[in-house]
């Protein structure tokens, strides 16, 4: 079962290039922290500007970095080719990760049938469980409920769903119609709700930043302390605001600038670093949090 906080950990870039030293370390903070896991080389990880080959090194690494640490590796297999993402797919298994996150296929708008068949292929290309991303604000696809349905009943490693449309009444169509499968929140604002709803977990943003705040939130609420989560929940919703200010991942990865938790700022084109508006905010929103380092 793939629950609790997963981090949806950055790419650190040096001098243009993937910063393998400073990723093993901050994959090592997430769980020394308190994630249970990370997804690697998704959309914070910019993987839509990664080369194949430095999307599959992000993969290993990651692998290499858990290996002693009993965490979960999540790997970004997605791509708008079916193809392509059952080639990712297939290397992520068979490099040791515990799972696959896959997108719904962007830009080319496939009908709810294309969806079905897409993630069908992806899942019996693999042994490993395969968790459905649904994101219509960036891909301009939305899979919805009853397809999800559909693919959880016919595809048994198809085990859940990064929920990340920003509706509640979404996530609980999908809990009502098949209470077994995982919802998982993809929203950091939302993440409370989704959880006392029966979400399973967080595919966090804010996490990168603070994991021990969002693992503590998301871990009350599995435990049924829905009291200490919201207040958690409350604590947090200011910084999970501020981290959307642009789009993401531009302030979180300047957010951990600002904290030290990054050597360099880099990212790579068409994002660039965000105004001075933005940092500005964010330098005064991080004045409520303790951001521990490593």
């Amino acid at each position: 079962m793939i629950e609790g906080l997963i981090t949806a950990i950055i790419t650190p870039f040096k001098n243009g290039k993937v910063d393998f030293s400073q990723y093993e370390k901050l994959i090592r903070r997430q769980i020394a922290l308190g994630a249970t896991g990370v997804v690697v080389a998704g959309t914070t990880g910019e993987s839509a500007t990664l080369s194949h080959a430095e999307h599959k090194e992000c993969i290993e690494a990651a692998i290499a970095a858990r290996k002693s640490l009993g965490a979960k590796v999540v790997a970004g297999a997605g791509s708008n080719s079916t193809q392509e993402a059952v080639d990712l797919a297939k290397f992520a298994a068979k490099a040791g990760a515990d799972a696959i996150l896959c997108i719904t296929p962007y830009y080319n708008k496939p009908t709810q049938e294309g969806l079905y068949q897409h993630y069908m292929a992806i899942a019996k290309s693999v042994d490993v469980s395969v968790i459905l991303y649904n994101v219509p604000s960036r891909t301009g696809a939305d899979i919805l409920p009853q397809t999800v349905c559909r693919l959880a009943d016919e595809a048994k490693n198809i085990v859940g769903i990064k929920e990340a449309t920003g509706s509640m009444e979404r996530a609980i169509a999908i809990g009502a119609a098949r209470p077994a499968f995982a919802v998982i929140s993809g929203d950091d604002a939302i993440n409370f709700p989704i959880m006392a709803n029966g979400g399973k977990g967080a595919i966090s943003v804010t996490g990168n930043l603070l994991p021990d705040l969002v693992s503590a939130c998301v871990d009350s609420a599995l435990k049924g302390d829905f009291a200490a989560a919201k207040a958690l929940s409350d604590k947090l919703y200011p910084i999970n605001k501020a981290l959307f200010l642009e789009s993401n991942p531009i302030p979180i990865k300047a957010a951990m600038y600002l904290s030290g938790l990054l050597e360099t700022l880099e990212y790579r084109l068409p994002l660039v670093a965000p105004s001075v508006e933005t940092m500005a905010q964010l330098e005064k929103t991080l004045q409520n949090y303790e951001v521990k380092g490593f």
